[in-house]
């Protein structure tokens, strides 16, 4: 099922059940994420099946900065860039989207097969009407490319490749995105070393 915005918004209670359910793919700031609610291990499974990806841990799109304060470990070099959530990043002169990977405190934050035995996790809020909805829902989503690892992330309907289009739920659509995927943040130490990648 493909649903645009308004819709998604017009229909909150039926469509939001089905994203606390099923996997689905929806749009950010940046490009198109393939995603499910992070605490179930059953749908983080599929995610991976989908994928093609049994190594790679995830990032997530959490619900607020209060989550990450509650599950992660924020110190004052952390601090400034959870405060930054929501927003673009400058770098170097130039605006990105980011992800910024810290420590997970809390193990019971996500499903097990989230984080694949790291101790860290990338958390976003992308600067973008679905965060919102994420909000909503009240727990954090995977937020990963809409591809299969190795292959071109998706950036319109049209080059979603079929077996992915077959195995997901439901489609968040809005038209063609002309991003790139988020920039990396490494602030998951105590000091002050922070790396950009």
């Amino acid at each position: 099922m493909i649903v645009t915005k308004d819709e998604l918004l017009k229909s909150k209670k039926t469509v939001q059940t089905l994203l606390k359910e099923k996997v689905f793919i929806y749009p950010t700031d940046s490009i198109y994420g393939l995603g499910c609610d992070a605490t179930s291990e059953k749908l983080v499974q599929k995610i991976r099946y989908i994928k093609k990806s049994n190594l790679q841990p995830f990032s997530v799109i959490v619900p607020s900065k209060e989550w990450v304060y509650q599950n992660c470990e924020v110190g004052p070099e952390q601090k400034k860039y959870v405060e930054k959530l929501g927003k673009k990043l400058m770098v170097n002169g130039e605006e990105h989207c980011f992800t910024l990977v810290l420590k997970l405190n809390n193990k019971d934050a996500v499903a097990r097969n989230v984080c694949q035995g790291l101790e860290t996790i990338g958390v976003r809020i992308p600067n973008h009407w679905f965060s919102e909805v994420v909000a909503n829902l009240g727990v954090p989503v995977v937020t990963t490319s809409a591809n299969q690892t190795g292959e071109d992330f998706m950036t319109s309907i049209e080059d979603l490749s079929s077996g992915i289009r077959r195995e997901v739920d439901l489609i968040v659509y809005e038209g063609e995105k002309k991003g790139y995927p988020s920039i990396i943040i490494h602030a998951e130490r105590k000091t002050k070393e922070v790396k950009i990648r």
